[in-house]
């Protein structure tokens, strides 16, 4: 199979969770609250030198270079289980772990949109983008792994530009605000919304019910100067959070997506809030992970509660027709892989290269300082010609060895040694 080539240079491991593979009761306890991120991502260096965390509602997932993969797996499940407090004899069923060139290939889907519960959404990129920048904010980003995440995000846009898998792509936002309304039997436009949380997501579900013509939404938030923001882009209200109790009762629908560790919905506040308006059907919509409504709250007449994993159920439909386009996906995916593995597997001979550039640029400028104390004086002209002269023969020499290496150096180990030894390469580190 072309997932399980083998890898020169650098090794890759990727380590996670998602909806497809683990239930929301243990993935909650793995995700990572943005306010949390960059604490975690510090712990993540005592584990790996290192590592991007992606967490969003559906995974969490890290990736880490090493020069064994296979050490890098068990520092990454030890780093999950001191993290989440979950046990590895829990964690261990549902957790995926993909070496080298299929973590490679993994990623490249995921910014694909083809581990999305909504194939072909947009929402991934941004995503991925976010916890490239987490990282490089905690400066665990080297070269190769900026490489791998820029790569797999650029191949993502393409497949979204070749293919139809992203033609009137759903989002997570948008089937919240179809579901809603379907169950509360009230046009959209006529609903009462109260939104819980003014971050990413807060955004994008304000934004989708403004476009169905909602006009009288309320946003609450953990920061009210966030939410004041939010409503004020989108003319809606703001209130504070210790107020949505009231705000519920006199909604027909409630969208929870906070980033709280902790549930913010609670059954008492929502019985309370129901026992004002007890005829009338609500709906609670919670994509937050971890959740933010109790689960009790189902329990209660005439309200509906939907979590991420309802929604993944009811949105079987839209990966059945978008299915025909992933096929065309993996082709981009595949083609688009060759080239960053490419670039990949010269890693193994830069420093060869990088030394032989260094011993030819110390040759030549010791032997233009000492052609230069023999000559009459030169004036500035002359000895920026003569500088230009020796560093072109230099060029000229190296580049073919250097050509030859960065093409066949990954491929055959014995060519990189009979190249150092020729030029005495470790001679000159030595010294």
């Amino acid at each position: 199979m072309v997932e399980d080539r083998s890898l020169k240079g650098p090794q890759v491991c990727a380590v996670g969770v998602n909806y497809s593979s683990t239930p929301l009761t243990i993935r909650e306890k793995l995700s990572i609250p943005k306010s949390q991120m960059q604490d975690a991502l510090a712990s993540l260096r005592d584990y790996v030198p290192r590592g991007i965390i992606l967490d969003t509602c559906n995974r969490t997932e890290i990736y880490a270079l090493s020069n064994d993969s296979h050490y890098a797996e068990r520092a990454l499940r030890q780093f999950l289980e001191d993290w989440s407090g979950v046990s590895g004899e829990e964690l261990s069923p549902h957790l995926y772990v993909h070496h080298n060139y299929r973590a490679m290939r993994r990623l490249c889907k995921i910014t694909s949109g083809l581990y999305s519960m909504i194939i072909g959404e947009h929402e991934i990129l941004g995503q991925v983008g976010q916890a490239l920048e987490n990282a490089e904010e905690a400066k665990m980003v080297d070269t190769p792994l900026r490489r791998l995440f820029q790569h797999a995000i650029s191949t993502g846009r393409k497949v979204r530009e070749e293919t139809g898998i992203s033609r009137n792509a759903l989002s997570v936002s948008s089937v919240a605000v179809d579901i809603s309304s379907r169950v509360t039997c009230v046009e959209v436009q006529n609903c009462r919304v109260l939104l819980l949380g003014a971050g990413e997501a807060g955004k994008l579900v304000a934004r989708a019910f403004v476009q169905r013509g909602s006009s009288a939404i309320s946003v609450a938030s953990r920061s009210f100067r966030r939410a004041q923001e939010l409503a004020q882009n989108l003319g809606a209200q703001a209130i504070d959070i210790k107020e949505m109790g009231i705000e519920m009762a006199e909604s027909d629908i409630v969208i929870s997506c906070t980033g709280s560790p902790h549930l913010v919905i609670h059954d008492e506040l929502v019985r309370k809030a129901m026992s004002w308006r007890p005829d009338r059907k609500l709906v609670i919509v919670d994509i937050a992970v971890p959740r933010d409504v109790e689960p009790e709250v189902e329990e209660i007449e005439n309200v509906t509660l939907y979590d991420i994993d309802d929604l993944n159920q009811i949105l079987g439909t839209n990966h059945e027709e978008r299915q025909r386009e992933v096929e065309a996906a993996l082709g981009i995916i595949t083609s688009e892989l060759e080239y960053l593995i490419e670039w990949w597997e010269t890693l193994e001979a830069k420093p060869t290269i990088g030394r032989l550039m260094q011993m030819a640029e110390d040759v030549r400028q010791r032997q233009l300082n000492m052609t230069i104390k023999k000559l009459p004086p030169l004036t500035t002209e002359q000895e920026a010609n003569l500088e230009a002269m020796t560093k072109a023969i230099v060029n000229k020499i190296l580049h073919n060895p250097i050509q030859y290496l960065r093409k066949n150096g990954h491929t055959n180990e014995e060519v990189v040694r009979v190249l150092r030894e020729l030029f005495a390469l470790d001679e000159q580190t030595k010294k």
